[in-house]
């Protein structure tokens, strides 16, 4: 598989500052950690690597109020100045520490270049791996995430003229800051795969929830059982997404890849390997390259079990976006895992494979009511189907 144009991915080592404490979930280490695994692999080798700027306060402006942009500031430079839950701030989601305006604009900056990489075609497919901060919303940081980084871009395409752009997260929590941004506009669809949030955080993103007035339809949220596993994503990937995005027939394809839906991470209830990860990224280049000329912009997202899961699952993105991707059979270099040890003192994978071999069995093969997979995927088809002009029995 080759990307048919060039490639990039936008990174400089001072992204790990964005850092809620050692103690917190999203350790910076995971970024770290993927970078130099994708070099040891010679990943890198086929990706220009481009230089991350920081976003200024206006280009954070195009989405978030004035409010979120002065609190983050000051809590940057004076901790103390913040209350618990100043706009989402202080809180053990979102801890505030020195800087933290800087670090979450450079995310924010990191972005929206690989943004401006697609648009410019400069690159065909450009990639921020410390992006994805899905959850921020337009007044409030939320979740982990300061400032929404994928918002900012999108909206930064809107500006620049795009019509109609795909946004697909595949990450267990429901991306319901990106949603709720565009929720109203009919240039972005919105799509939203993720464990149900009857059982998990936001505990949004029901299929029901589907797109404001004039908008019907661009909202679409596959809210999955908790111990969904590789087959039974899979399935509801395939009978959802491809059929509306090819409907929708966007000009860019945007994509969240938090790995939080392995079976191994710790703060989610969904049971996929690295394998099932990497059939998703590899279906999701194939349908770029198919609806709108391979015009890809891909982030990363959650992921909190840093060491096992993130960095291989990661390292197999960027390979696809390379237009070059892994053998999962491939071992991980002994120089990597020397350095996992050294840094962490924990023992790392050996290979890039969770030996497992995806398969799921296609929606056109028949619907089972008793399912709770099938009955979710079914309520998504019945809420969106029909706003995209598709049959509802394929």
């Amino acid at each position: 598989m080759e990307c048919a144009g060039p490639a990039s991915v936008v990174f400089d080592p001072s992204l790990t500052d964005y850092s809620f404490g050692p103690s917190h979930p999203m350790s910076p280490i995971r970024v770290d950690l993927t970078i130099r695994l994708a070099r040891e692999l010679g990943v890198l080798d086929r990706l220009r690597m481009v230089a991350a700027p920081f976003a200024d306060d206006a280009q954070i402006a195009t989405v978030h109020g004035a409010g979120l942009i002065d609190a983050v500031t000051r809590a940057g430079k004076d901790p103390g100045s913040i209350e618990y839950d100043d706009h989402g701030l202080a809180t053990d989601d979102n801890p505030v520490f020195a800087d933290m305006h800087r670090a979450a604009a450079h995310v924010v900056g990191a972005s929206l270049e690989a943004f401006r990489q697609v648009q410019s075609g400069e690159s065909l497919h450009s990639a921020n791996i410390a992006g994805g901060l899905h959850h921020a919303m337009r007044d409030r940081s939320s979740g982990f995430c300061i400032y929404n980084d994928v918002a900012i871009g999108i909206q930064w395409l809107l500006d620049q003229g795009a019509q109609r752009v795909a946004y697909v997260d595949v990450d267990v929590h429901h991306g319901d800051g990106v949603e709720a941004i565009f929720y109203d506009d009919p240039r972005v669809l919105t799509i939203s795969l993720h464990e149900t949030g009857q059982m998990l955080f936001p505990g949004t993103g029901f299929a029901t929830d589907s797109g404001g007035v004039g908008a019907e339809g661009t909202a679409v949220n596959v809210a999955l059982p908790p111990g969904t596993a590789d087959a039974g994503w899979l399935r509801a990937f395939h009978a959802i997404v491809p059929p509306v995005v090819r409907a929708f027939a966007p000009e860019f394809l945007v994509t969240q890849h938090g790995c939080d839906s392995h079976m191994e991470d710790p703060l989610a209830h969904l049971m996929l390997s690295v394998d099932g990860q990497r059939a998703s990224y590899l279906a999701l280049h194939e349908l770029a390259h198919e609806v709108c000329g391979g015009r890809w912009v891909v982030t990363g997202g959650g992921g909190y079990a840093i060491v096992d899961v993130v960095p291989r699952a990661w390292t197999h993105l960027l390979a696809v976006v390379a237009g070059a991707p892994l053998d999962p059979s491939t071992d991980t270099p002994q120089a990597w895992r020397d350095y996992v040890t050294t840094a962490l003192g924990r023992s790392a994978p050996s290979r890039m494979t969770d030996g497992r071999t995806p398969h799921w069995r296609d929606w056109s093969q028949g619907y089972d009511p008793d399912s709770w997979l099938d009955r979710t995927i079914q309520q998504t088809r019945e809420a969106v189907f029909a706003h995209h002009g598709l049959d509802l029995h394929y």
